[in-house]
């Protein structure tokens, strides 16, 4: 199993407005370039969205997500 030490973490918050498809494209895109991968999504009442991406520590050469 896992342990929160094996992978880096990091907060992105997606302001309201953001259409479902381009909030989806943009995650899709930090996957693809960045190795990230979707540990927590929180929608709030307001519309931001609040992520939280994650990867494998030993990615860290990798870019960090751009938004």
């Amino acid at each position: 199993m896992d342990t929160p030490g094996d992978y880096e973490f990091a907060p992105l918050r997606i302001p309201p407005g953001t259409s479902r498809s381009a909030a989806a494209t943009m995650l899709s895109l930090q996957a693809d370039v960045g190795g990230w991968e979707l540990a927590r999504l929180q929608l709030h009442a307001d519309g931001t969205r609040k992520v939280i991406l994650r990867r494998r520590a030993r990615l860290s050469y990798l870019p960090k997500p751009v938004v």
